[in-house]
């Protein structure tokens, strides 16, 4: 089965302009990302992006380039537009979709999703951290979720599991027919 891994990095990103370039300890921060990638176990790296910036730098850290259309590399344009536009142009069994804003994303948490995944364990897996109760509060400062008479001991509350968008792990033809990451 081939596995290749995914990072999306267009170039016109408005929050902080060339987040996916930006200087983090002396080397652009996709590159760790990339780094990640190419030391799991996966049998390609691939960027797809619309910057020719980018582009470089990623060819540069050892990544393959796909060319995204600028329709696909709007302001509101969706991760799994990009995801169906790279499934419909490159062969692949397994695709590891990785975030270019993870710099602490490693290879050996790369490594176990994709033994969960291949092990026919799960159909897709994604990175999560687990997240202890906090009280939390709303900007009026009401309680969300809980009430102050009745303040529970974090130990008593069940543990959630965030999302924290590191790396998503699915087989091609689950994202084909589901159109999700």
């Amino acid at each position: 089965m081939k596995t290749v891994a995914l990072i999306l990095a267009r170039g016109g990103s408005k929050g902080i302009p060339n987040k996916n370039i930006i200087n983090l300890k002396d080397k652009p921060l996709i590159s760790y990302s990339i780094n990640a990638a190419n030391q799991s176990n996966c049998d390609e790296t691939w960027v797809s992006t619309d910057s020719n910036e980018i582009k470089k730098i990623a060819k540069s850290y050892g990544a393959h380039v796909i060319d995204r259309p600028k329709e696909l590399s709007g302001d509101y344009s969706k991760s799994e537009e990009a995801l169906d536009h790279f499934s419909d142009n490159i062969d692949y069994d397994i695709l590891i979709f990785i975030q270019p804003t993870s710099p602490l994303l490693n290879a050996h948490d790369i490594n176990y999703g994709l033994e969960s995944i291949k092990s026919n364990q799960y159909d897709s897996v994604f990175s999560v951290y687990k997240e202890h109760w906090i009280p939390r509060w709303d900007l009026n400062v009401k309680p969300i979720n809980w009430n102050p008479n009745i303040r529970p001991r974090r130990q008593d509350i069940k543990e959630n599991y965030v999302e924290n968008g590191a790396f998503y792990i699915s087989f091609k033809k689950d994202i084909l027919e589901s159109k999700l990451r």
